[in-house]
């Protein structure tokens, strides 16, 4: 089992941190995300087209990330994806958005050497997680979805919904137009 671990952090976690040793200093401009996107989708589970993220972006067991065409994702994200993780098409994540798909146990008291529980993640085509949103492990986040800046995503969320705060609760449906949302001030 420990030689499998060493295997997957040499053949897909090390060149992953090398393409960011390479590419962390070029501005994050259209071109240099599709460039990340290129160079990095052959080292996770899956990666569909046009794949594209920021710099400082850190993945952790991306033999465990599945990536769908048209997935954005912004600088300073953290995904791990031992618990099992599944990005579907034309996602955006925010920046510093957290995914988590392991959770540390608790043994005598301490956290240090009891393990950790995993659960896997499923994120919905055409969802936007905004800047600083955490989604804990075995949630399942709708298609179509708006998670509203800073939440904490720790259950289930419908399709087409609006969701914030900490825990995140849903807020309302979502819009497709901002423009149809009337302002407070009329």
């Amino acid at each position: 089992m420990r030689l499998k671990r060493v295997w997957q952090y040499v053949s897909r976690e090390l060149p992953l941190w090398f393409i960011g040793l390479l590419t962390n200093w070029m501005p994050d401009l259209p071109f240099t995300c599709r460039l990340r996107g290129f160079l990095s989708s052959p080292f996770f589970k899956k990666c569909g087209r046009n794949f594209q993220y920021g710099a400082r972006v850190r993945f952790l067991a991306p033999h465990g990330i599945e990536i769908g065409d048209d997935v954005y994702i912004a600088a300073g994200c953290w995904l791990g994806g031992g618990g099992g993780l599944v990005l579907e098409g034309e996602i955006l994540l925010g920046p510093y958005t957290i995914i988590v798909t392991g959770v540390h146990r608790f043994k005598n008291n301490s956290v240090r050497f009891a393990g950790a529980t995993r659960a896997p993640i499923r994120i919905g085509k055409g969802s936007w997680l905004a800047a600083h949103v955490v989604v804990n492990p075995g949630v399942t986040i709708g298609r179509g979805n708006l998670i509203g800046a800073n939440a904490v995503v720790t259950a289930d969320t419908p399709d087409n919904v609006f969701a914030a705060g900490v825990p995140a609760k849903v807020v309302g449906e979502r819009k497709d137009n901002p423009s149809e949302i009337k302002s407070r001030h009329e």
